[in-house]
């Protein structure tokens, strides 16, 4: 690399937490801080969430989806899993939705408080922190991936864990001062940036292929993009079946942005539903788009490289894109592309930041507590919970050092563990009446305990002879609703009578979800 783009790098990096701190530095409330007073503009929270849920997995690893391991190509098939997402997310705007504006939330866990109790609201907080901790480690590490090849370039050979904590540091300067508005707006730049970035590598690319390579290419299957194998075993262990893909990526998005705090203190941080509904139907959009952009990227990549599977290249797919950002562009736009790539690792790891924090106060220190602090005291409890939150993913994300899969889907399978338990509390909640707290704390962890035995223990052979692999990724969410329902629903018999709280009066909302 040029000094020229070692020195954008620099700048950048210290230009998005100065900005961050710029936009934010004004707060003035606990509500400010965690939801900016339900004042931003819905096209902005649109880009945050997109930003928040793509970042650095999606820049380095999307382009070398269009590989398969086997030799063979995946094509453009992964592109279904966000034709899900559209069904998904459409799904959460009429559904989840307008239950969280209805009681003035701060979080997505305040509506199980308010329908089984306290506890149940613990239960649920307490699964997302640890799920966030683990798939934001993944993340963490992706992002360090890039800029561990760049040092190499120089002869400094640093460790995963050293860029993780300098990544950290940097993050937590803007996400401790300027909470949600902050995390936000920083989030809208970067994703210009990176999307920018990535069309400029397209149009790089576009000048350095071999005339006919599309021909090649759709002779090769690098631009099939659906997967109608419907056989039993097909369906089961490839995430690039067409009705895995798209049912599974439905309720995987039902999850991440229904039950998920993380994406939901996006759309509560909006003017009202109609906004909130616009941000995520059209995050749904945005995201499909974009997958399908940076997919467009690996099948030039593969021509560029001469039509070789990975195997002849010798190189892991997550890999490939960053090779050609160090080595092939121009001056100037490889350091801009990479300080995207960082600077969009920085905002997914703020917003986890300040999305712990939130569920961290209102979920368990107001609710266990039952106190009502000044404003004041709430915001510096919010404050000091994301400096804590800031070490904890340093160290979480400098413990992930192996890569034997492409990281996209090593952050996708971590939430196998707790998203179906999650979002089936919320249905166990709306559909089944009898349900009580305690039937649905037992359900909640029953269906975790036996995602983890099927996440990581159940094996299925996909073919006789063939080596046995676990059950496609965008089936866990789906699994973990059923026994949730299963469970709790079962559970719920044991009552004669509808739950009391059904229908009741919510609770008073925690402080920091204040109008």
């Amino acid at each position: 690399m040029h000094p020229a783009d070692l020195a954008i790098i620099v700048v950048y990096l210290a230009a998005m937490p100065a900005i961050g701190v710029l936009v934010g530095r004004k707060q003035k409330s606990a509500a400010d801080y965690f939801i900016g007073e339900r004042s931003l503009p819905w096209w902005a929270v649109c880009f945050s969430i997109v930003a928040t849920e793509t970042s650095t997995l999606t820049v380095i690893s999307t382009p070398g989806l269009i590989w398969a391991a086997s030799g063979n190509y995946n094509g453009f098939t992964y592109l279904q899993l966000p034709f899900g997402y559209i069904l998904g997310r459409t799904l959460v705007s009429f559904v989840l939705l307008p239950r969280y504006f209805k009681g003035k939330q701060s979080t997505a866990y305040a509506f199980l408080g308010e329908r089984f109790g306290p506890a149940m609201q613990g239960v649920s907080s307490i699964a997302f922190i640890v799920t966030r901790l683990l798939a934001e480690g993944v993340r963490l590490f992706a992002g360090a991936i890039p800029i561990q090849l760049i040092l190499s370039h120089y002869g400094l050979h640093t460790q995963y864990w050293q860029i993780v904590v300098a990544l950290t540091a940097l993050t937590v300067i803007y996400a401790l001062v300027g909470g949600i508005k902050a995390v936000v707006w920083v989030d809208v730049i970067q994703l210009t940036v990176y999307v920018g970035g990535a069309i400029i590598a397209m149009i790089v690319l576009a000048t350095k292929l071999p005339a006919g390579w599309t021909s090649k290419a759709a002779d090769a299957g690098v631009f099939k993009l659906f997967d109608f194998d419907f056989s039993g075993l097909h369906l089961l262990t490839s995430q690039y079946a067409f009705l895995t893909a798209v049912a599974g990526g439905a309720i995987f998005t039902m999850a991440s942005h229904g039950a998920d705090q993380l994406i939901v203190q996006r759309f509560l941080a909006c003017r009202s539903v109609a906004d909130g509904r616009k941000a995520l139907i059209g995050s749904g959009i945005a995201v499909t788009l974009q997958f399908a952009l940076f997919l467009l990227v690996g099948a030039m990549l593969w021509a560029h490289n001469g039509f070789r599977n990975l195997k002849q290249l010798g190189v892991k797919s997550d890999d490939i894109f960053t090779n050609f950002i160090t080595s092939e562009l121009p001056v100037g736009m490889a350091g801009l592309l990479i300080a995207a790539i960082l600077a969009s690792t920085m905002g997914a790891l703020a917003s986890a930041l300040n999305a712990l924090s939130n569920s961290t106060v209102a979920d368990l220190y107001q609710r266990f507590t039952k106190r009502k602090p000044e404003d004041s005291k709430l915001l510096r409890h919010g404050r000091m919970w994301t400096l804590v939150w800031a070490v904890v993913f340093a160290i979480f994300g400098s413990a992930f050092s192996s890569r034997n899969n492409p990281v996209i889907e090593q952050g996708l399978s971590i939430t196998g563990y707790t998203y179906g338990a999650m979002l089936g509390a919320f249905f166990l909640g709306m559909w089944v009446k009898r349900a009580r707290q305690l039937d649905a704390i037992i359900a909640f962890v029953v269906t975790v305990a036996v995602m983890a035995v099927v996440v990581l223990a159940v094996k299925i052979p996909p073919a006789p002879g063939a080596k046995p692999v676990g059950l496609a990724f965008p089936w866990y969410t789906l699994l973990g609703v059923l026994i949730t329902l299963v469970v709790g629903g079962a559970l719920s018999l044991r009552h004669r009578s509808a739950n009391p709280r059904v229908g009741a009066e919510p609770e008073p909302a925690p402080e920091p979800a204040g109008s």
